[in-house]
């Protein structure tokens, strides 16, 4: 329940004990009233990333903005596709969405910006290979460089081949590879036979 006697400052305050970061729903469930929220957006104080999600003003400008939002405001995603092939430097596609994975029957995320892109994926095939980074204090659900790759092959058809082949080349560079995941995650999703004359041919 909403304490409306809490004042700006002391909003601020746990505003700032949270990373700076904050969405209406948990500023409520702190005691902020929406009121001192709204007034502290209207005066400069908090500025609006996304429909119901506000950062101090003053903050250090958020490196990856889009991301971010996308994991505060879809938490049972996880990034995937060309937005995962950017994080992880496998790419030199600039993404222009958020490419999130969802399971299969998931509820559809309801959001405005940034745009969002929604690959439904099987329950077995979503829920490996998943890795958790810490971007601008805000803990952000990745598939790994491998899983990405699988899952390139697997929406050849809606990314294009030419980011697949791409994406493999890059992988081939990097110094650390898990080519035992990478077979596992395909197995997994079904594309080992589609992957494998590419696999063998560079890597």
């Amino acid at each position: 329940m909403s304490q409306p006697g809490i004042v700006a400052d002391t909003a601020k305050a746990l505003i700032l004990a949270r990373g700076g970061i904050i969405r209406t729903r948990e500023a409520i469930s702190l005691g902020i009233h929406p009121r001192t929220l709204y007034s502290l957006r209207d005066c400069g104080e908090l500025e609006q990333l996304s429909r119901g999600f506000y950062q101090l003003k003053g903050r250090k400008p958020l490196e990856y903005p889009d991301l971010v939002t996308v994991a505060l405001r879809v938490p049972n995603g996880v990034l995937c596709l060309v937005s995962a092939l950017s994080f992880h430097e496998m790419t030199t596609q600039i993404p222009h969405s958020v490419s999130v994975a969802l399971e299969k029957g998931a509820e559809q995320p309801g959001i405005e910006y940034p745009p969002v892109t929604v690959f439904r994926v099987s329950p077995s095939c979503f829920r490996v290979g998943i890795e958790t980074h810490q971007l601008d204090g805000v803990p952000v659900k990745i598939y790994s460089p491998e899983k990405t790759l699988v899952d390139c092959f697997k929406f050849r058809n809606r990314i294009g081949m030419d980011i697949v082949l791409e994406a493999l080349r890059l992988y081939r560079h990097r110094t650390q590879k898990n080519l035992h995941a990478l077979m596992q995650y395909a197995e997994v999703c079904r594309v080992a036979s589609v992957m494998k004359p590419y696999l063998e041919a560079m890597l």
